[in-house]
């Protein structure tokens, strides 16, 4: 059965004072749960709409459950940025976590009147979402991840600061303390043929160490691509609790 989406879309651009650049963003729905979802590296701030992760969530969005944010990354100049020295791609990403914790989530939450926000994102994106997550979980309600990797160290060339320590997860999360992480609901959603399988089990032995609930979802014959994570992402979001 086709069912009619009637959800609506916003384009906005502006010049962020933090990161010193005009930056991008798509909002789906008018109210609802704040949900602020990441592209893959290097993805555009229209990719998560162009592969339909977007789409399948619209149920969702047109019930006005929730609101999604779908900011741009600066993985080009961060951890991406091979051209620039380690130390100044983990302050650049220093920058826009600073950019998302005040000109996306200070925002989502004062459109919708929440005060926290649910994060997620695909392979890359995850890793955004699960590092903001941890940083910030006085901030962040839920968080969902789709085949994430998250440990930066493979994009540092062997540089080691305390800007990447702070921003690894597998590295700071054993000795993180934060009453707001037992709150947090918390998924890594994976397959047993995602190359980033062993990372999310590794993620999720640490927080089962901590004694931090989560859901570690591994999906039989699921690979890392797409159609796994349109899948999912519905999935995941009608765990919010909503009132």
């Amino acid at each position: 059965m086709i069912t009619e989406t009637i959800m609506k879309e916003e384009y906005f651009k502006w010049h962020s004072p933090i990161l010193g650049k005009e930056m991008e963003m798509l909002t789906f729905g008018e109210k609802g749960y704040p949900v602020i979802v990441f592209p893959t590296s290097m993805g555009s701030y229209t990719q998560n709409k162009d592969f339909k992760l977007i789409e399948s969530a619209a149920w969702f969005i047109d019930n006005g459950l929730i609101k999604v944010y779908t900011p741009a990354s600066i993985d080009n100049e961060s951890w991406y940025a091979k051209n620039i020295h380690p130390a100044h791609r983990a302050m650049n990403h220093v920058l826009y976590d600073k950019f998302v914790l005040e000109e996306i989530v200070n925002r989502a939450c004062s459109e919708t009147g929440y005060d926290k926000v649910a994060v997620a994102g695909c392979s890359f994106g995850a890793y955004h979402a699960t590092n903001f997550a941890f940083r910030h979980p006085e901030r962040v309600g839920y968080l969902f991840n789709m085949g994430g990797a998250f440990d930066i160290k493979q994009q540092v060339d062997g540089y080691y600061d305390d800007n990447i320590y702070f921003n690894n997860p597998p590295d700071y999360l054993p000795g993180l303390e934060h009453p707001a992480l037992h709150q947090m609901g918390i998924v890594f959603g994976t397959g047993d043929r995602d190359m980033c399988m062993e990372a999310n089990i590794r993620m999720s032995e640490i927080l089962n160490n901590k004694g931090i609930a989560n859901w570690l979802d591994i999906r039989k014959d699921a690979v890392h691509d797409w159609p796994v994570w349109r899948e999912m992402f519905p999935h995941y979001l009608s765990l919010i609790k909503f009132n």
